[in-house]
């Protein structure tokens, strides 16, 4: 099953000073200055403060655990060879993005001249999962099923709680800033391939883009290659929250797959009301009440998270990916990367401790997994 259901994973880097705990605009040294072995899966973004690892393609989630750390720590390294230091979290606690500089490259400025002020203030950082469904047709089929669980991943990955030096009351401010990009946010369904390419055409006919890569859809299937790509969640401090949320959503698309091998399709559910899922899972994490509308009655956030856990039960042992998973009791304990950073800011009311431990946080499963092979 695991060579059906390939992974690979992008995940957004904050370039901090660790004396300031500021962003620094300093990709384009740490890519010169790196080895071509490491580089060749490091990526420029939109913002120079910004670094994006890419994994080759896993057959499972223990080899994208193995990918993940090797990059983690490789940017880590390029950072520290600089006297800087990376972040992992869906915003930065306080830097603003007026004083942020755009990557000079032509895809960048396009998006600029584009989408303007749009573009400019997306200051965040977020967590791109693929997962490879190499049928097309049975691709959309699965991304109109997978959009139910969007909001639960979403509150689990929740990391975003500080923006521009405010508390903001929401677990993932990262989610409300990304959706003032055009083409955002939980998609329509699609019968089949057919029609989704349809839709794609229509786009680039009428220069609203040139290609399918400029729909940033929270759930999309990849314009090139045949993986569905879940980009709903902010980046996570924690290797192993990441490589969590990696294994649910391999897991959930092998479970939807396996239902429908027994013709059982999973319930679609409207647009708008998934989005209602979302705003509560943006705003309180895996503290609120998401929605059941199955039973429509609300839910503990906690409860559904189990909920999860069991419906992929079945297919963690085929994936291997039983020990991932259960990374969630932790989360559910602890809490979630918004709730951690929310309690250093409460015992210290510094958000400069904030990125100091952002800092250590996100080098700690890095020893950790290293220690344990």
């Amino acid at each position: 099953m695991t060579k059906q259901f390939t992974v690979g994973i992008e995940e957004e880097f904050q370039i901090v000073d660790p004396q300031t705990r500021d962003l620094k605009p300093h990709v384009e040294k740490m890519l010169a200055s790196g080895d071509p072995a490491l580089t060749e899966n490091i990526k420029r973004e939109m913002m120079q403060s910004m670094i994006e690892t890419v994994t080759p393609v896993c057959e499972d989630v223990e080899q994208a655990r193995k990918e993940i750390v090797r990059l983690r720590q490789g940017v880590a390294e390029l950072a520290a060879n600089s006297g800087l230091a990376v972040v992992a979290a869906g915003a930065h606690p306080f830097s603003h993005w007026q004083s942020q500089l755009i990557t000079e490259d032509d895809r960048h400025k396009v998006l600029e001249e584009d989408l303007q002020d749009v573009v400019r203030s997306i200051l965040i950082f977020g967590l791109h999962v693929h997962v490879g469904i190499p049928d097309r047709d049975l691709l959309v089929e699965i991304m109109n099923e997978a959009r139910y669980f969007l909001p639960h991943l979403l509150a689990l990955s929740s990391n975003s709680p500080f923006w521009q030096g405010r508390v903001t009351g929401l677990k993932s401010y990262r989610t409300i800033v990304w959706q003032q990009f055009p083409r955002t946010g939980i998609p329509s369904t699609f019968n089949s391939w057919a029609e989704f390419e349809g839709f794609i055409n229509i786009l680039i006919q009428t220069n609203c883009m040139d290609n399918g890569k400029k729909i940033w859809w929270d759930l999309r299937p990849h314009p090139f290659f045949s993986t569905l790509e879940f980009r709903v969640c902010d980046m996570s401090t924690s290797v192993n929250t990441t490589v969590m949320l990696v294994a649910f959503f391999q897991a959930i698309v092998a479970k939807l797959v396996k239902l429908r091998e027994q013709n059982i399709g999973y319930r679609i559910y409207d647009r708008a009301l998934i989005m209602e899922n979302k705003w509560r899972a943006a705003r309180y994490g895996i503290d609120g009440l998401l929605i059941d509308f199955g039973k429509k009655k609300e839910v503990p956030m906690r409860d559904l998270a189990i909920e999860l856990l069991d419906f992929v039960d079945d297919v963690a042992d085929e994936l291997g990916c039983r020990s991932a998973l259960n990374h969630i009791h932790n989360l559910i304990k602890d809490g979630t990367g918004a709730d951690h950073q929310l309690e250093v800011y409460r015992k210290t009311g510094d958000l400069n401790a904030v990125v100091d431990d952002l800092i250590h946080q996100t080098m700690k499963d890095v020893t950790w997994v290293e220690a344990a092979t």
